[in-house]
């Protein structure tokens, strides 16, 4: 996982949520916290999505679909090439350094 400095976290937010307006995403809400900045929106057809900045920088992206009918999902056919953290009480923190993301300086433009 990417470490994104306190510095570059603003930035990083504003990148992603330049590209779900594009997309046609509304932005519903920020969260403007200099520890743990957020940024939620929603696209036409109700899929909510949502971008946050947790503990060292490391981002979760999280997505909730509208009303659905449910139905049966196969199995996964092959196996994952991650590991797994199911069940763990501790997520191991970002540890791979970018030298854009990571940079402790404040960016004058993202990439």
């Amino acid at each position: 996982m990417t470490i994104i400095s306190a510095q570059r976290r603003g930035s990083f937010l504003g990148v992603v949520e330049r590209f779900w307006k594009s997309s046609g995403y509304r932005i519903t809400s920020t969260n403007n916290s200099a520890d743990f900045p957020a940024i939620f929106a929603v696209a036409e057809d109700g899929f909510e999505v949502a971008l946050i900045v947790g503990g060292e920088g490391q981002v979760f992206f999280e997505a909730d679909t509208p009303c659905v009918r449910e139905s049966e999902v196969a199995d996964p056919t092959s196996k994952p090439n991650t590991p797994s953290y199911e069940g763990m009480e501790n997520i191991p923190r970002p540890n791979i350094h970018s030298d854009f993301w990571s940079a402790t300086t404040p960016a004058s433009t993202a990439p």
